[in-house]
């Protein structure tokens, strides 16, 4: 992190209305991917300070068998190369992808807040060099204190899985992203 250790404060943030314009067709390729305005310099003033970033988006076009997992990987190595061709700092540490249907009622998608969890589990894993026992799901008993992580995200499933997960949830409108709020996240006024 650029001003030092880790706090343990995660940002998760939606992708599409977050950090890239959305499409009711989907981001098919990843040519099809186009940052909202000042998304990279966001994410990297989180970074700076002292939040770890953990992209979290619902992803049903590969469980339905649209398109596969490793086309997503494609999407989301652009995504990293076009944050990070624009701002060096704007990291993304972790991206996790729910492949489920909204009708599968699956943990790990939102409204659920099961890649919260994951995302929770899998950095802590990686900065304490151990090897965790995951568990995703209601039953997690040993939870951190979440009042200082956040969540960013265009749609009500984003705010549920705020909630449900104990992190403070920030909505943006889909067609300006995260740069709407960052000035209320960081503790500005605007």
């Amino acid at each position: 992190l650029p001003n030092g250790k880790w706090t343990g404060n995660i940002g998760f943030l939606d992708r599409d209305g977050v950090l890239n314009i959305g499409s009711e067709d989907y981001i098919n390729k990843p040519e099809d991917l186009v940052i909202l305005p000042g998304a990279a310099d966001c994410v990297a003033r989180l970074r700076q300070a002292g939040f770890r970033i953990c992209v979290v988006t619902n992803q049903s076009p590969v469980g339905r068998g649209l398109w596969s997992s490793e086309n997503l990987s494609q999407i989301h190595e652009q995504l990293r190369m076009i944050l990070l061709e624009s701002n060096s700092d704007a990291i993304l540490d972790l991206i996790l992808h729910s492949p489920w249907a909204p009708w599968d009622g699956s943990w790990a998608r939102k409204p659920n807040p099961g890649m919260l969890e994951a995302g929770r589990q899998i950095l802590d894993a990686a900065e304490n060099s151990t090897q965790p026992n995951l568990l995703f799901d209601e039953k997690w008993m040993d939870r951190p204190d979440e009042s200082n992580s956040i969540m960013v995200g265009d749609r009500e499933v984003d705010m549920i899985a705020a909630s449900r997960y104990g992190v403070k949830g920030f909505r943006c409108n889909s067609q300006v992203g995260i740069s709407e709020v960052i000035e209320i996240i960081l503790g500005g006024t605007a």
